[in-house]
């Protein structure tokens, strides 16, 4: 299935990751990303409100469902979810195992490596992991995640044989919000994911130039942005715990921005 142009994330959401992970897919959202690092994510909780929203009618094939490989030094050392002793190409071979045991799917639609691992000799050995996982079909995409340095990712893209399809950054002022990146992305048919979109930004939410956009839609300042963010090429990733924000952010469709607003919001961009 084609990539969702706005994914829920799951970071941070614990014990409450079911229930918002069902409630997100009620309220419309076709793209769920998680990861295999259970410091941060509670991979099976997503895995089990898939199986009650399937009971439901939902169908696998309609989620495009996101998960990654974190490598140790991103792990708590006290529950990582492979042995941190073995050589990588049988960590990332074991993550991935459990990651569909937790998802309770027998495929993936994408899998990222979380972070980039140096030499970069290891993260190439991860790679061709990665590779193996998408000739046999097992996920629909592979890519990398909070990969900041455009050198990295472009000796990625010319030493992979599997291109990478997908990059996820977090959209901030610290990185530049990845401007030589998302070109790279764009010259070569890569999907940038943003997140920490909103909570990154705040500026650029309460600036007055965005809230007399909003108020001249009609629309909330987060949906404004949202919009602005799919209309340059940003698949923003939402990780909101409110059903009214759910549903106020899946509206952005029915609406464009025009070229003008297009323009201001960019100049806190560029």
């Amino acid at each position: 299935m084609k990539i969702p142009k706005l994914i829920y994330g799951t970071a941070w959401k614990k014990e409450e990751t079911a229930r918002l992970v069902e409630l997100a897919v009620r309220s419309g959202f076709k793209g769920i990303d998680t990861a295999c690092q259970p410091r941060h994510y509670n991979e099976k909780g997503v895995g089990d409100a898939l199986q009650s929203l399937y009971k439901e009618g939902f169908k696998r094939e309609e989620i495009f469902l996101e998960t990654k490989f974190t490598p140790k030094d991103g792990q708590d050392l006290n529950n990582i979810p492979y042995n941190p002793n073995d050589p990588l190409e049988k960590q990332v071979l074991d993550s991935f195992e459990v990651s569909l045991n937790n998802l309770q799917t027998t495929y993936l639609d994408s899998y990222l490596l979380h972070s980039p691992i140096f030499p970069f000799v290891h993260l190439m050995k991860v790679w061709k992991g990665f590779e193996s996982f998408y000739e046999e079909g097992r996920t629909k995409n592979i890519g990398i995640s909070n990969c900041y340095d455009i050198r990295v990712l472009k000796a990625l893209y010319k030493e992979a044989k599997i291109k990478p399809t997908i990059v996820q950054n977090r959209f901030y002022k610290d990185s530049d919000y990845d401007k030589e990146i998302r070109e790279f992305c764009k010259e070569n048919g890569i999907t940038y994911l943003g997140f920490w979109t909103l909570s990154a930004n705040p500026h650029i939410l309460g600036s007055k130039e965005l809230i007399n956009i909003a108020r001249k839609y009609k629309k909330t300042q987060a949906q404004i942005f949202y919009r602005f963010l799919t209309q340059i090429d940003v698949t923003p990733l939402n990780g909101t715990t409110s059903q009214e924000h759910m549903k106020e952010d899946l509206d952005i469709f029915s609406f464009e921005l025009e070229e003008d607003d297009i323009k201001v919001i960019s100049s806190f961009i560029e």
